[in-house]
C-alpha cells in the first residue's frame, strides 16, 4: 500500500517546509492549527485596541503589561477550547480519511471558536464607547429583547454592525478553507505513543487553562495592574470576558465572593450602625433592618408621590449641576424646591436606579433586584407600604414594560397597575424606545387627574433620552442640526419635563403632590479611575405641595430618596430600607453614597472612598476635585463599614431578609395633627 500524501510535494518549499512541520505533530496538528490562527489575531485586535486607547494605556506605561498579560490571558480560553478536541484525539483515534465524522466535528467546533472571536472583538468597538468596558454580563442580558437591541443597533450603530458583519463573513471563509477536513489529514501514531504523549498534552492545556499555581485559577482580576479599568480590560480578549460573564452567573447570588469576607453577624451591627437610628427603633431580628421611621413633615391628610425617573441624565448635562446647559427647564424648577447638589446613583443601569428609589435597596454586583428571581414576590418597595395607607400604584412607562422584567417585578412587590406602550393608541410620536416623552407626561397627568381625591402613588420612568435618540418635531425644544444626538435628546427631554410641570401646578393635585425628579444613572459612565465617580453624580429635585426652596448640599445617594420621602409625606412607617432620612441626619454627619461598578463597590463617606475591586484588596482614597488620591494609612473601621455595605445586599437576598414584617402595615399612618404643613424642605444644608 502507497504511503499516504499529508502534502504536496510538488509544491513550493517554504509551502512544503510549513505542510512537513505540521505533518509531525500528527493528530495534534488541529490544535495547533487552531492556536497559529487564535493567537495572532487576538494579539493585533488587542494592539490594535491599545493604540485607539494610547493616552489612557500610556497613562499607566501599560503596553507591555497589556500585550504580556493579554497572551496570558487569551491562552486561558484557548486551552480550555482545545481541551475536547484533544480528549476526542486520544479517545477516538483519527482516521486518514479526511472526511471522517471526528474530523469534521472537531473542523467545526475549531471554526466556531474563531469566527466567535473575530465577531466578538468587532463588537468591541462599540461597546467600550457605550460602557468604556469590553463586552460583559451586559451583552449577554440585552439578547433577551433581541427587538429593542437590534431597533437601536441598526438606528445608532449602523455602520459599525455592518462593518462587523462583513468582517466576520470574510474570516468564516477563510477559516472554512483553513479548517475544513480535507485540508486536515493527519498521520496516525501508535497506541503507545497516544497513551504517553495525549495524557500529557491534556495536563499542560488544563495548566494553561487554570494559568496559575495558586489556590485559585486566573481570572480578568489577575490581570487588573492599573488604576484604569478600561486598560486593564484591554488584557483580555471579548469571547473571554462574555464567557467569563456567563460563567459567573451560576453565582447570582453569591457574587460578594469576590469581596473579603466578614461575619454575618458583623455585617448586620455595621449596617445598622449606619442607619444611624437609636437601638430601641428596630423592631426585628429576623429582618434586620426593619425598623420604625417617624417622619419630619406633618400632614393633615395622605400626600400623593410622583417619581420621576429621568433617562441616562447625568449631572454632566445639568446647568445647574456646573455641567453643559442642556437642561434649562430642569435648572428653573431647581430652584422652586428640595435640590440635591451632591446626589449619587447606585449604579449605571435602569433597573439599578429603580432598585434605589423604589426599594431604597443598596446595590450588590450581582444584577438589580428587580431581574433575581427571589425578589420577585414579597420584596419591599415603596408600593407596598403605601397600599396599606389607601394608595394605588402605578408604573408608567412609554415603552414595552417587560424589558429588565420591570413589569413582573412591579406588579408582584405592590404595584396595581401598568401603563405603557400598548396603552397609547394615537401617541404624537412612537420611536424605537416607545412613544415620546411628551406622549408620556401627558398619559401621566390625564391619570392624576383621574384620582380625583383618592391618593396615589406613581413612577413614571421617561425614555427619550435613549440611544438612538428618536426624537419627534419640536421647534419649542430648541434642538440643533443632528437630531439624533445626546445633546438634542437631553434639550427634548427637559422640554418635556418643563410642559409637564407647567400643566401640573395649574392641576388640582399640585398642592397635595410630591414630586421627586431624578436620574437612573448617567449617560455613559466611564473614566481612567477604578470607578468614575464624577459620572455617578446625578440630579436629584424634590417638589409640590408645602415644599419650599432649599439646596440639601451634603452627599447623598439614591438610597436615601425613599426614606426621606415617606418622611417628608407625614407617614408614621415600619420597613427595613437602610437609607437616611436626609432630613433628621445629625448636623456633622458629612453624607453617604454607595455606588456599584460591575464588581467594583465604592463606599463614600464625606470625601473619603472605601473600594473594593473584584477578588483585591481594600483601598482607601481622597475625593478631591473629580481625582481619587490614594490614602496611605486607611482607616481600618471606615474600610469594615465599606466591606459591611458591599456584603449586606447579597446577604439580605439570599435570606429574604427585605420585606416588611407581620406587623409593619398596621404600623403605617399619617399624622392626623393639625400643625402646618409648609416648610418640610426648608432645612439648609
Amino acid at each position: 500500500m502507497p504511503e499516504p500524501r499529508f502534502f504536496d510535494r510538488t509544491a513550493k518549499l517554504p509551502a512544503r517546509c510549513c505542510c512537513a512541520a505540521l505533518d509531525v505533530v500528527g493528530p495534534l496538528r488541529p490544535l495547533v492549527k487552531f492556536l497559529a490562527v487564535a493567537i495572532p489575531l487576538l494579539s493585533l485586535t488587542r494592539l490594535g485596541m491599545v493604540l485607539w486607547q494610547w493616552p489612557r494605556v500610556q497613562a499607566v506605561d501599560g503596553l507591555w503589561k497589556v500585550l504580556g498579560y493579554g497572551i496570558r490571558m487569551d491562552m486561558i480560553l484557548l486551552c480550555y477550547l482545545l481541551v475536547p478536541v484533544a480528549l476526542g484525539l486520544f479517545l477516538f483515534p483519527v482516521q486518514l480519511n479526511g472526511g471522517s465524522l471526528w474530523q469534521k466535528l472537531a473542523s467545526a467546533w475549531l471554526s466556531f471558536w474563531i469566527v466567535f472571536m473575530v465577531f466578538m472583538e468587532a463588537a468591541t468597538p462599540s461597546f467600550i464607547l457605550q460602557y468604556d468596558l469590553r463586552p460583559n454580563r451586559l451583552f449577554v442580558e440585552y439578547l433577551n429583547h433581541p427587538k429593542e437591541v437590534a431597533l437601536t443597533i441598526w438606528g445608532g450603530f449602523r455602520i459599525q454592525l455592518l462593518i462587523a458583519l462583513l468582517l466576520t463573513a470574510v474570516v468564516t471563509a477563510a477559516v472554512r478553507r483553513i479548517f475544513r477536513p480535507s485540508v486536515m489529514p493527519v498521520r496516525q501514531w501508535s497506541l503507545g505513543k497516544r497513551l504517553v504523549v495525549f495524557p500529557l498534552i491534556l495536563c499542560l492545556l488544563l495548566i494553561g487553562g487554570r494559568n496559575s499555581f495558586d489556590h485559585r485559577p486566573a481570572n480578568p482580576s489577575t490581570a487588573a495592574f492599573s488604576s484604569d479599568h478600561l486598560v486593564n480590560e484591554l488584557c483580555l480578549n471579548s469571547a473571554y470576558s462574555v464567557l467569563y460573564a456567563i460563567y459567573r452567573l451560576k453565582d447570582e447570588t453569591g457574587k460578594t465572593r469576590i469581596y473579603p469576607k466578614m461575619p454575618q453577624q458583623e455585617v448586620v451591627q455595621r449596617i445598622r450602625r449606619g442607619m444611624l437610628l437609636p437601638p430601641d427603633a428596630f423592631v426585628s431580628d429576623e429582618i434586620p433592618t426593619l425598623h420604625r421611621q417617624k417622619p419630619l413633615a406633618v400632614r393633615q391628610r395622605p400626600m400623593n408621590l410622583v417619581i420621576i425617573l429621568e433617562e441616562s441624565l447625568g449631572a454632566q448635562y445639568v446647568g445647574a449641576l456646573g455641567g453643559r446647559p442642556y437642561t434649562p427647564e430642569l435648572d428653573k424648577l431647581a430652584g422652586q424646591g428640595l435640590w440635591f447638589k451632591q446626589l449619587y446613583a447606585t449604579g449605571t443601569r435602569s433597573v439599578r436606579g429603580i432598585e434605589a428609589v423604589v426599594t431604597g435597596f443598596y446595590p450588590s454586583p450581582s444584577r438589580s433586584v428587580v431581574k433575581l428571581g427571589l425578589s420577585q414576590n414579597n420584596f419591599f418597595t415603596i408600593a407596598r407600604i403605601l397600599k396599606t395607607a389607601g394608595y394605588k400604584s402605578d408604573f408608567i412607562y412609554g415603552g414595552e414594560s417587560h424589558f429588565d422584567n420591570m413589569r413582573g417585578f412591579l406588579l408582584a412587590n405592590g404595584f396595581d397597575r401598568v401603563i405603557d406602550e400598548n396603552d397609547y393608541p394615537a401617541p404624537d410620536f412612537r420611536g424605537t424606545w416607545g412613544v415620546s416623552d411628551g406622549d408620556l407626561f401627558k398619559r401621566a397627568d390625564e391619570e392624576f387627574d383621574r384620582h380625583d381625591d383618592n391618593p396615589f402613588f406613581a413612577l413614571v420612568f421617561t425614555s427619550s433620552n435613549h440611544s438612538p435618540y428618536d426624537l419627534p418635531e419640536s421647534p419649542a425644544a430648541n434642538l440643533t442640526a443632528g437630531k439624533g444626538t445626546v445633546a438634542n435628546a437631553i434639550r427634548y427631554a427637559d422640554y418635556a419635563l418643563g410642559e409637564f410641570f407647567r400643566k401640573a401646578r395649574a392641576s388640582k393635585y399640585w398642592d397635595n403632590t410630591l414630586f421627586l425628579v431624578v436620574a437612573d444613572h448617567d449617560d455613559v459612565v466611564k473614566g481612567p479611575s477604578l470607578i468614575p465617580i464624577e459620572h455617578f453624580h446625578i440630579p436629584g429635585l424634590i417638589l409640590g405641595g408645602g415644599v419650599e426652596p432649599a439646596v440639601y448640599r451634603k452627599i447623598a445617594s439614591q438610597a436615601d430618596l425613599a426614606p426621606t420621602l415617606l418622611s417628608m409625606m407625614g407617614l408614621h412607617s415600619e420597613h427595613p430600607m437602610p437609607g437616611h432620612d436626609l432630613l433628621q441626619l445629625p448636623g456633622d454627619f458629612p453624607g453617604r453614597a454607595i455606588m456599584q461598578y460591575g464588581t467594583t463597590h465604592a463606599y463614600m463617606l464625606g470625601d473619603q472612598v472605601v473600594v473594593h475591586a473584584a477578588d483585591k484588596p481594600s483601598r482607601q482614597f481622597t475625593y478631591s476635585a473629580g481625582t481619587l488620591l490614594p490614602v496611605v494609612h486607611p482607616d481600618p473601621e471606615l474600610v469594615r463599614d465599606a466591606l459591611a455595605t458591599a456584603l449586606w445586599p447579597s446577604l439580605a437576598y439570599r435570606n429574604q431578609q427585605y420585606a416588611l414584617g407581620e406587623h409593619s402595615l398596621e404600623q403605617v399612618r399619617v399624622n392626623s395633627d393639625s400643625r402646618a404643613l409648609a416648610q418640610t424642605g426648608n432645612r439648609k444644608k
